[in-house]
């Protein structure tokens, strides 16, 4: 048998690292190399920071975690009516799972789930809102939830039950108004062209892959209803390019302990392969209150 020498197997294998590295940077640029698809302005709530103590395991960079969420079935009453980064939308349903290609059973009355959940996930094009209609129905959930349990411990005065339920419900409007992300999943699609036509407004509507896998879930009459679950956006998360890291190494992340956490802006482009990247990151202030 013939075999390689070993310098010309350390240059084939120098020659693969070339090409792969060629690849990428060529999918970047190739990516980059048009008029963004999206550009939106986010903040600490949406492109979260991890806690310092993982910054520090993590030699390679610095990357900020997508925090996006989804008006959904499961979900208590101090949710918001939302799950966090993924989750069975309303919107989701089995006519919706069809379009994006599913196989779907109908709805079943004699207890059998339907076959749609042993389905493999596939890839979509998921629609992501920012500040939008989902976002304010949460956040008047939230004020409702507060107000009628503000109103049952004052008509209960020394119920500790009471109280405790209307901090509870107190401290969610709170981190409704200035901590939790403003960016939901609201739409599903194969066609990126379809959707950018249906959600005009680049500056509101972000278009990023996703993965959405089939469910069935109860209706409360005995039957199971075929529908589907966003499992996954992009990777999570999006990579601080070093020039912009300054600001972002050492500040606390939101809800790490002895501070509220960095607040600041983010300018988020993504390109024609629907992959994101930052352009700029602003720091507002050192302490969210």
């Amino acid at each position: 048998m013939r075999t390689w020498s070993r310098g010309r197997t350390l240059g084939v294998g120098i020659g693969l690292i070339v090409l792969t590295n060629a690849i990428a940077l060529g999918g970047v640029w190739w990516n980059r190399s048009s008029t963004p698809e999206s550009a939106l302005t986010l903040s600490e709530r949406e492109l979260g920071l991890p806690w310092r103590s993982l910054r520090l395991m993590e030699n390679s960079g610095l990357a900020l975690n997508l925090n996006l969420r989804v008006a959904g079935r499961q979900a208590g009453e101090f949710a918001g009516g939302q799950m966090v980064n993924g989750g069975m939308p309303e919107w989701l349903d089995a006519a919706k799972m069809a379009a994006l290609g599913f196989p779907v059973d109908a709805a079943r009355a004699d207890g059998e789930r339907p076959q749609n959940a042993r389905q493999l996930p596939r890839e979509v094009i998921l629609v992501m809102e920012l500040a939008g209609p989902a976002w304010q129905r949460a956040l008047e959930k939230a004020r409702e939830s507060a107000g009628r349990h503000a109103a049952a411990a004052a008509a209960n005065v020394g119920n500790k039950q009471f109280a405790d339920r209307a901090k509870q419900a107190n401290d969610e409007l709170a981190r409704e108004e200035n901590l939790n992300s403003r960016l939901f999943v609201i739409d599903a699609g194969l066609d990126a062209r379809l959707l950018r036509e249906k959600y005009p407004d680049r500056s509101r509507f972000l278009l990023l892959r996703g993965t959405v896998r089939p469910v069935t879930h109860s209706r409360g009459d005995g039957a199971h209803q075929a529908s589907g679950y966003v499992s996954r956006v992009g990777n999570g998360q999006v990579h601080v390019p070093h020039a912009l890291r300054g600001p972002l190494e050492s500040a606390p992340a939101i809800g790490e302990r002895g501070s509220g956490g960095l607040r600041f802006s983010a300018e988020l482009l993504v390109g024609r392969r629907l992959e994101p990247w930052l352009i700029g990151v602003t720091p507002l202030a050192k302490d969210i209150n």
